[in-house]
């Protein structure tokens, strides 16, 4: 009897440790520049081969850059820096110029700087990234892409925390990026129905609407004119070597942008590889 029990036990055991799921690889950065953080099971997925643009190409967004990359460039070197949010209009580069910063970051100085990308929905699970990022020597930059929080959203509070730095502090060899669409990340009937109901309207709003303040560089993109939409189409043609003359590379773009219903770097690389399809030219990787 004790002999079966003791059998029982040990398929029991063994059909469990069949059932867990593997324990996760040892951290290696060194694997790639680039990575994008999964929380379940917790692992860092190597990236080898970034989605983005060469930073020249970016038009209409001048002084943004100028103040990202010198931000950027200063942590690299292992120099004090600001965590940043880049808000504003939709399709303007927000996340592409912080991709092309990290590029021009690891050009200055190769393998200095590792990218790591957060989706919003794991925000919550950020601390524990940095608590497995604290020990290591590369420097790392976090970006999450289209960041925002909505009614009865507690994860804003993560957040919060490691922009504050808690009692640990944020790792010194770790930077924050994000982009949103929205200046103070909340959306605005939230804001305005919390300060009309509250006992206090200022301390109600006061620990989410700060959100935003506790990022030292705040970074806004806006809807571009036509001349600087034109800039843009005229780069982008140039880069890929579009076979066609500016004024009719001009009367296409307007076209375009008219049917999409405004201008921005989004409409004008969409309207590239529109072109580009047409005139059978093969898009650079």
């Amino acid at each position: 009897m004790e002999h079966r029990l003791i059998d029982l036990v040990t398929r029991i055991a063994d059909a469990l440790e069949r059932l867990a799921p593997p324990p996760a690889a040892p951290l290696d950065l060194t694997q790639a520049d680039a990575f994008v953080w999964h929380p379940s099971p917790a692992h860092l997925a190597p990236v080898h081969k970034v989605s983005r643009v060469d930073i020249g190409l970016l038009k209409g967004v001048d002084r943004q850059k100028g103040i990202l990359v010198e931000n950027t460039l200063r942590f690299a070197r292992g120099l004090p820096a600001n965590n940043a949010m880049l808000w504003g209009a939709r399709g303007m580069g927000k996340s592409s110029l912080v991709k092309a910063t990290h590029a021009v970051a690891n050009q200055e100085k190769p393998g200095t700087l590792v990218l790591i990308e957060i989706h919003r929905e794991d925000i919550r699970t950020l601390p524990d990234l940095l608590n497995l990022l604290r020990p290591e020597s590369r420097r790392c930059l976090i970006l999450c892409d289209d960041l925002s929080f909505e009614k009865e959203d507690a994860d804003y509070k993560a957040l919060k925390s490691v922009l504050d730095g808690g009692i640990e502090g944020r790792p010194d060899n770790v930077l924050f990026y994000a982009t949103s669409n929205r200046r103070h990340l909340m959306p605005r009937d939230m804001i305005e129905n919390e300060r009309s109901t509250a006992i206090n309207p200022h301390e109600s709003i006061e620990e989410k609407v700060s959100l935003s303040d506790r990022f030292g560089l705040w970074l806004g993109f806006h809807n571009c004119d036509q001349p600087t939409f034109l800039a843009m189409i005229d780069g982008y043609a140039a880069d890929l070597g579009l076979p066609i003359g500016q004024e009719a590379l001009h009367a296409e773009a307007v076209e375009w942008s008219v049917t999409r219903g405004g201008r921005s770097g989004r409409v004008a690389w969409q309207f590239i590889q529109e072109m580009a399809g047409r005139l059978g030219v093969a898009a650079r990787g």
